[in-house]
């Protein structure tokens, strides 16, 4: 370590310059960790990782090539069963630290691969860096091999490598099917490289954990899902699965709404009278929309929307329809926002009107 780093840390310390300080303190660290004080180097990417902790506002740690992602604020995953064992079984692997530290999600857009891999950084009590493609990918792709060298120098470089977690997120944009790229040479290229670079680091670092994701795995290098020691298919929920997704995120969001009335188990009727559920992203989305684009003056206007986003053409669907399906007298006006005695008439159900 050099005297201009000292002097480094305290310029940025006066100029509240966080990022630059952050880095200088992380190059510091670095420094220690590769002349085999690894103790002090950890100590100081403690340091770093406790001040995060209580300046929630200031930027994180950034590099040309990756960026630190805030775990501290992760929702709690509703993921299936055979699924969230999988990702216990990560946890464990990585525990037993004899080198089993390389994963690769795959899955439909919206599955929850990205949200796992935070997931897994938070379990493991370490850091995520994400790898930012939009610098890593160039109009030359020459120069994009270049960056893949040295973002994986950079991932090299980064001390305290037990407590770190590398999220190559979509890697499916660097990493396509040699052999089935329109662009056989050049993409074979960029792909040899990844291939050549995960292996040297794999030899070189046995500590860090890598996770990719990908939604085209059908269209995926074969040899890079080799050089995966696992990988976790996402695309495993069935409809039980996505009903309670549904109901976790309504539940969430709801509470922050004051003129609505809650409504589970309505909620959940329209969940269950859907032909195909989307995945937890999407599904997400639909929901917290349907809230928040509802009128404050009609506090079951959030389920008939909720209604039409999910399955569509509520003011075109019968009553009679809806009943068939489940739905009572009571539920029905409070989708159709019609008086309970004209939708009990409608369906000859006067005798349901006191429900």
């Amino acid at each position: 370590m050099k005297k201009q780093n000292v002097l480094n840390l305290i310029k940025y310390h006066v100029e509240k310059n966080e990022n630059s300080f952050r880095n200088e303190a992380i190059n510091i660290a670095r420094y220690f960790d590769s002349i085999g004080d690894e103790q002090l180097a950890e100590y100081i990417m403690g340091l770093i990782a406790e001040a995060n902790l209580y300046t929630p506002q200031s930027s994180d740690f950034e590099s040309d090539f990756l960026r630190q992602v805030d775990t501290r604020a992760v929702e709690p995953l509703s993921l299936p069963t055979e699924i969230a064992e999988d990702i216990k079984g990560i946890i464990n692997a990585v525990n037993h630290n004899v080198g089993i530290n390389k994963f690769l999600f795959e899955g439909l857009p919206g599955s929850g691969k990205t949200e796992a891999a935070k997931h897994v950084a938070r379990l493991l009590d370490r850091l995520l860096f994400c790898v930012n493609f939009d610098n890593l990918i160039d109009s030359k792709l020459g120069q994009t091999n270049k960056n893949i060298v040295k973002v994986f120098n950079e991932i090299g470089a980064l001390p305290c490598s037990n407590k770190v977690v590398v999220l190559f997120d979509e890697i499916d944009v660097i990493a396509l099917d040699r052999i089935n790229s329109h662009d056989v040479r050049e993409m074979g290229r960029v792909t040899s490289i990844i291939l050549r670079e995960l292996d040297r680091l794999t030899d070189l670092n046995k500590e860090i954990v890598i996770i990719a994701t990908t939604n085209l795995f059908s269209n995926f290098d074969k040899a890079l899902i080799r050089r995966f020691d696992a990988v976790i298919n996402f695309d495993r929920y069935k409809k039980e699965d996505l009903i309670e997704v549904g109901e976790y995120y309504f539940s969430s969001f709801v509470k922050n709404f004051k003129n609505i009335s809650k409504d589970t188990r309505l909620f959940k009727k329209i969940l269950k009278a859907s032909d195909v559920l989307p995945y937890p992203g999407e599904l997400k989305n639909i929901i917290k929309t349907s809230l928040a684009f509802s009128d404050v003056d009609l506090e079951y206007d959030y389920l008939r929307r909720f209604y039409n986003n999910l399955i569509g053409n509520l003011d075109g669907t019968d009553i009679n329809k809806l009943y068939e399906k489940g739905f009572t007298v009571r539920e029905i006006e409070k989708l159709k926002g019609e008086s309970k005695s004209a939708v009990a008439r409608k369906l000859n159900k006067e005798d349901d009107i006191n429900e």
